[in-house]
């Protein structure tokens, strides 16, 4: 892998870019939400057919593999663990870097809402009371933190093991987690509890191969076994990207029928982060991202900077979105096609500035990470 001063180059691109993409799902959950949040609750509403197109084009086909794609740089850069490197060592690095940054913008989440009025004092409290056990209403994407947390958790249990698996070994794994990917559709399609799923047993035959924990092995493969050429990953890549791309945004559009309500789980059935069509548009987008050789000092700087910018988007999103909406999803100040992307990019020029003039102050990595 092409590097520079012990940086990966792919990876800046990768965490720029997807930051980015986070925001522009988010920005396109304003043109299917059901009222007036910009989030897409339980029940969601497409107004007409320019929404169904474009939120499906948007958030699946272009932005589906932000989340996983974050997950497998996480493992890409993480696992094995440097030699010598102990479990608590390598938890203290870890949880000091990501934990205070989260805490203190979950904290404004509880309460900064307060200073225009979007949330009442007993809303802000209750969030207040619940923080050690989830995020905050008004911080819906902190769901995301649970589950990073929860590979680094679980990175020094199979470090071991993947120090001395045979690429062999490996795909093993690899084709079970591929299995469980398929649950999602089988749970909608077919049964909804499978193979020991009851009332009384949540944890199904493939529970420890499934999950985000498959994208960090595949991460691991990726960069241990995998020695594909670069024109192999640029063909492969596009191809594995296009295939699950069109799929995700297909699945969206087939139930996205305009006009009444419609619930969100059926509506995004092919969405959720583990299934076929996501797992294959992120393998080919991170086959396709690892092609690139040339070094930014803008993509280095963006890079360096989003994971605050991930933790405060939905401050400047939200407002952002609400102007270009307008109050009507069906006719919003720009066409839906122009809207979705304007809403993100200016989200991210207001997060990269707000986050650049934070990390001028001292103890900055505290706030920002």
């Amino acid at each position: 892998m092409e590097k520079t001063a012990e940086r990966i180059v792919f990876v800046d691109y990768i965490r720029a870019i997807a930051c980015f993409l986070v925001m522009l799902v988010h920005a396109s959950e304003n043109f299917y939400a059901a009222d007036s949040s910009g989030l897409a609750g339980n029940v969601s509403r497409l107004a007409n057919e320019a929404n169904r197109f474009w939120v499906a084009f948007y958030d699946g086909g272009v932005s589906r593999t932000c989340v996983p794609l974050f997950m497998v740089v996480s493992a890409f850069l993480l696992v094995p663990l440097k030699p010598g490197v102990t479990m608590g060592q390598f938890y203290h690095r870890r949880f000091l870097r990501i934990l205070p940054p989260f805490l203190f913008f979950a904290l404004l989440y509880c309460f900064l809402p307060l200073a225009w009025g979007g949330m009442s004092w007993e809303q802000s409290l209750a969030d207040l009371k619940l923080l050690p056990f989830n995020f905050p209403s008004m911080a819906g994407h902190l769901w995301f933190m649970y589950p990073l947390i929860s590979l680094y958790l679980i990175m020094p249990v199979v470090s071991p093991w993947l120090e001395r698996a045979t690429a062999k070994e490996v795909r093993t794994f690899l084709w079970l987690f591929v299995g469980s990917t398929f649950m999602p559709w089988l749970h909608r399609f077919v049964a909804a509890e499978l193979w020991g799923e009851c009332f009384w047993n949540g944890y199904h035959m493939l529970w420890y191969c499934s999950g985000y924990l498959g994208y960090l092995v595949l991460a691991h493969y990726i960069r241990v076994h995998l020695d594909w050429s670069r024109s192999k990953r640029l063909r492969l890549g596009t191809f594995c990207f296009l295939l699950g791309a069109v799929f995700t945004a297909w699945s969206f559009w087939w139930k996205g029928v305009p006009g009444g309500p419609i619930e969100t789980p059926l509506l995004e059935w092919s969405w959720e982060f583990c299934t076929p069509n996501v797992l294959c548009a992120t393998f080919g987008a991170f086959l396709l991202f690892s092609c690139i050789k040339r070094p930014n000092r803008f993509v280095k700087e963006l890079a360096r900077l989003s994971f605050g910018m991930y933790l405060v988007h939905l401050f400047f999103l939200a407002p952002i979105a609400s102007f270009f909406v307008n109050g009507d999803q069906a006719n919003p100040l720009v066409p839906v096609y122009m809207a979705i992307p304007c809403i993100a990019l200016l989200s991210y020029i207001c997060c990269a500035v707000t986050v650049k003039a934070l990390s001028y102050l001292p103890g900055s990595k505290w706030l920002i990470g």
